[in-house]
């Protein structure tokens, strides 16, 4: 099992793991899965800037892991929000925390301060992989979202990837490195 950069070839694997949370659960907010041309499309436009991994072994993808832009105003630039997906053959065998632990080194090393996940609620398994990967519990938005028949809150975690620095350079894009 391996942590590579993703392409967008691997949109219908991203894909493959990511519809039954989209169709099945509340983990994301998406009321009907993207098309496979939409995840492409989505991979290529955060690899612009932004790391894409991937989890596998022998070409078959069992994970993938990102970032995105916190928020669009200036002094936000040191942020990013991230995200996991797992397959469900995959899960509590180390491969969130495999993603992470690449994710969070690549985002440190492109000059980013902060991570923040944003988690709907009650979601344990995936409130637990972000606590044991370090992130904080930092409250809770009240039934933002409706989905599936119900009201759901999300939570929000935030990861501090290296001290702050007084002076901080602006973070480089993904493809510098």
């Amino acid at each position: 099992m391996s942590v590579r950069v993703a392409s967008p070839a691997d949109a219908e694997s991203c894909l493959r793991i990511y519809s039954p949370a989209v169709r099945n659960t509340s983990a994301s907010f998406e009321l009907e899965p993207p098309s496979l041309e939409e995840m492409r499309q989505r991979i290529s436009t955060i690899l612009q800037r932004f790391p894409w991994l991937v989890f596998g072994r022998e070409g078959e993808v069992f994970g993938y892991a990102y970032a995105g832009e916190y928020r669009k105003r200036a002094a936000y630039q040191w942020s990013v929000e991230v995200s996991v997906y797992v397959d469900e053959r995959a899960r509590r065998m180390g491969t969130g925390k495999a993603l992470y632990a690449e994710l969070l080194s690549i985002l440190k090393r492109l000059g980013y301060f902060n991570a923040y996940a944003v988690i709907t609620l009650p979601n344990p398994a995936s409130v637990a992989l972000h606590e044991a990967v370090g992130f904080r519990y930092l409250g809770t938005y009240r039934n933002v979202g409706f989905k599936l028949g119900q009201w759901h809150d999300v939570g929000w975690w935030d990861l501090v990837i290296q001290t702050h620095d007084k002076s901080p350079r602006p973070p480089i894009p993904f493809p510098s490195i």
